[in-house]
């Protein structure tokens, strides 16, 4: 019986894992084909791949890496849950895009003019849009938006 529990929780551990994965689609689609990166709660992958060879960044909550490295020097941008600020700093004059929780903006503004990309649960829109014909991305799950804006 013992045996029997541990082999379906093995099971189940493994599609779990398989499950954990997170795609970015082109547009609305939710095609195999249509995969643009791979996100699986640390790397971003190149398009439908977990291969370490096809790791393009690095995530560990702040910082987004180039590939798979977590040296200093290879820091491509700081997060501090409204701001992206390029490479390590957190001076105001460094902000990339400031996010609101659900549009992103360029710079430090939260004007709508400035509005980049407006992000819902699964889907990325260009600009201030959430009309179909502006979706840009799809995802299949949560991605943190540092990560998710590397893609743009």
């Amino acid at each position: 019986m013992k045996k029997v529990l541990l082999f379906l929780l093995g099971i189940i551990a493994l599609s779990i894992q398989v499950d954990a994965v997170t795609h970015i689609y082109r547009g609305r689609s939710t095609y195999t084909s249509d995969i643009i990166a791979t996100w699986d709660g640390r790397y971003l992958y190149r398009g439908n791949s977990t291969y370490s060879s096809d790791i393009l960044y690095t995530w560990d909550g702040k910082y987004l890496y180039s590939g798979r490295s977590t040296y200093s020097s290879d820091i491509l941008c700081t997060w501090d849950g409204k701001y992206l600020y390029g490479g390590r700093s957190t001076y105001s004059s460094d902000i990339v895009c400031t996010w609101d929780g659900k549009h992103v903006y360029s710079g430090r503004s939260t004007y709508s003019s400035n509005i980049l990309y407006t992000i819902t649960s699964n889907h990325v829109f260009r600009g201030r849009s959430t009309y179909t014909s502006d979706i840009l991305y799809t995802t299949s799950g949560h991605i943190p938006i540092p990560v998710l804006l590397s893609v743009m």
